[in-house]
């Protein structure tokens, strides 16, 4: 079966093409060299209904597919994979997982905000301790005495404030983020089974952003540190059922993979389409380099893998928009795109010879940044490990 774009996927992608083009292009290295966060192209983002692309219209999204959300997050990463993350980390991550496992009133509360760009979102999972490894995790929230908090599902439990102490790490959006949907133990003895998951917003007592990372690529986007000092939640701040938010984390991160091969994809074709125009442009021997039998098994390896993955990618989509569970089909999008992504980046710094090493040139930013794609939400490694664990379960 081929597959076909839909005219309002076809116009998607040109208003979204236009847009990066016009209003993030001229400003990509200079953001890049002064790590710039693009706040005003966040609020237009906005503003087009882009940072609630997945969310239902009664919310204030643009009750969109995940096809489309890719179609997104491509052609923003095309442009500049640091828009790309900063979008997909707020969208994905921190909204999705409020309106996944909110109660009613939280989505009502959030969303609105959330899928307006009035409000950015973070997500904070990893900790310097504890990575892949989520029971390694050392941030803890305690409950104290009294008072009732009502969980998703409407059950009803006694319980007081929570005081949350800890730091985590590798954060989007850290920085800048209104607010933060951030995992802490809650029952140590349970591992991975005792962690919780809780909103935090911006000017909680004893929540900040910390250290700010210094990155080798995306460096228009902000990744660092959120700090936890005694800071006290009220219990409607907790997200999803106690001790199930790891679990439901792995629910989130399913669509989050999607994202993902979204950026790695996007940031790939824009690599690829500037080898293609560049060697159509360079000469060497009195005729262009694209005329020469290795520089087109170059290209073509690349649009093979470009095409391999964003249809790799849109089936996971389409799968999770018909309510089917998408761990292995993601992880598989996820990790090809990724690794196909930093394939392709290379290949373009070698086509564009020694101008690929020289920062006039785009392909170099595209080398730099794409490597995120392959350690981001899960590594290759534990890519592997997830759809080697589900082909045994079949």
């Amino acid at each position: 079966m081929e597959f076909e774009y839909t005219p309002e996927q076809l116009h998607l992608r040109k208003a979204v093409r236009e847009f990066a083009e016009g209003e993030i292009l001229p400003h990509v290295m200079e953001w890049d060299e002064a790590q710039t966060f693009p706040h005003e192209v966040v609020r237009k983002l906005g503003q087009l209904g882009y940072m609630g692309a997945i969310f239902p219209e009664e919310l204030g999204g643009a009750g969109l597919g995940y096809i489309e959300y890719a179609i997104v997050i491509e052609e923003l990463s095309r442009v500049d994979g640091s828009v790309g993350i900063i979008v997909a980390a707020h969208t994905s991550l921190c909204s999705n997982h409020i309106y996944k496992m909110g109660t009613d009133d939280q989505r009502r509360k959030y969303i609105p905000k959330l899928a307006s760009g009035d409000w950015l979102g973070c997500w904070s999972l990893t900790e310097p301790e504890a990575g892949s490894d989520a029971a390694g995790t050392r941030t803890k929230a305690v409950m104290e005495a009294g008072g009732a908090v009502t969980e998703a599902g409407g059950a009803v439990t006694e319980a007081g404030a929570w005081v949350v102490n800890g730091a985590k790490t590798f954060t989007t959006n850290a920085h800048y983020a209104d607010v933060c949907v951030a995992m802490a133990v809650t029952d140590r003895a349970a591992a991975q089974h005792g962690i919780s998951a809780f909103i935090v917003e911006k000017g909680t007592p004893g929540f900040r952003a910390g250290k700010k990372e210094n990155k080798l690529g995306l460096r228009a986007s902000a990744t660092g540190e959120v700090i936890f000092e005694n800071c006290r939640l009220a219990p409607e701040q907790l997200l999803g059922k106690r001790n199930e938010g790891f679990v439901d984390s792995l629910k989130v991160l399913d669509g989050g993979r999607i994202s993902i091969a979204a950026l790695a994809i996007g940031m790939a074709q824009g690599a690829y389409d500037a080898a293609l125009k560049y060697s159509k442009m360079r000469k060497q021997f009195g005729r262009p380099i694209s005329e020469f039998q290795a520089i087109q098994h170059k290209l073509v390896d690349m649009a093979v893998d470009i095409d391999a993955a964003r249809l790799l990618n849109y089936r996971a989509g389409w799968m999770l928009d018909r309510g089917m569970r998408v761990t292995r089909e993601s992880a598989m999008a996820k990790l090809f795109a990724s690794e196909a992504a930093v394939r392709i980046a290379n290949e373009a710094v070698q086509i564009h010879g020694g101008y690929g090493f020289i920062k006039d040139y785009p392909v170099e930013k595209f080398y730099r940044d794409v490597k995120l794609c392959t350690i981001g939400e899960g590594t290759s490694e534990i890519q592997r490990m997830v759809i080697a664990r589900q082909l045994l379960k079949s």
